[in-house]
């Protein structure tokens, strides 16, 4: 069975990073734009990971230009970007496209992650949340807020400290 540890991506600053490296963590997997009018669930984003980091959740970014481009900056403008405008400090990944034929390996998967058929990303900030074991658990479309999150993780979390 294919999971999350299964891949890697370029991060923001050009390194490779292993999916691995998250085992046994939750993972909120987002595609995101600086430009786009739910660029503002950066600061949502921010929040989850500032709450839930000390219990296992880590978010991770992952810029793409596919929609409107929305998102044309070089990795260093959106970092910058990130950083200054929303004090993201969750890890981000170079701009990646999530659909079609030049999609990243992970997000093939991610649409199809127990699917018969392709479900493609339709906006930023689609938002995939993965369990300890790297499994896809729920996906969320764009207009749903990074707040509107906190109930599942918190499930999720505490499943994962009872099997401890």
């Amino acid at each position: 069975m294919t999971t999350l540890y299964d891949f890697s991506a370029v991060d923001i600053s050009g390194e490779p990073r292993a999916f691995a490296d998250y085992r046994d963590q939750l993972v909120l997997i987002v595609n995101t734009a600086s430009e786009c009018g739910y660029t503002r669930q950066y600061s949502g984003l921010q929040e989850l990971q500032d709450t839930f980091a000390e219990q296992g959740l880590v978010v991770l970014g992952f810029p793409c230009n596919q929609f409107g481009g929305q998102e044309p900056g070089s990795s260093e403008q959106i970092q910058q970007f990130c950083q200054s405008r929303f004090g993201v400090t969750f890890p981000l990944f170079s701009k990646v496209e999530v659909n079609g034929a030049q999609a990243h390996p992970l997000w093939r998967w991610l649409t199809q992650a127990g699917e018969r058929l392709e479900q493609p990303v339709k906006w930023n900030f689609t938002k995939f949340l993965l369990n300890g074991k790297g499994c896809v658990v729920q996906r969320y479309e764009p207009a749903v807020e990074p707040h509107d999150l906190y109930q599942d993780i918190q499930a999720l979390l505490f499943r994962a400290d009872a099997q401890k």
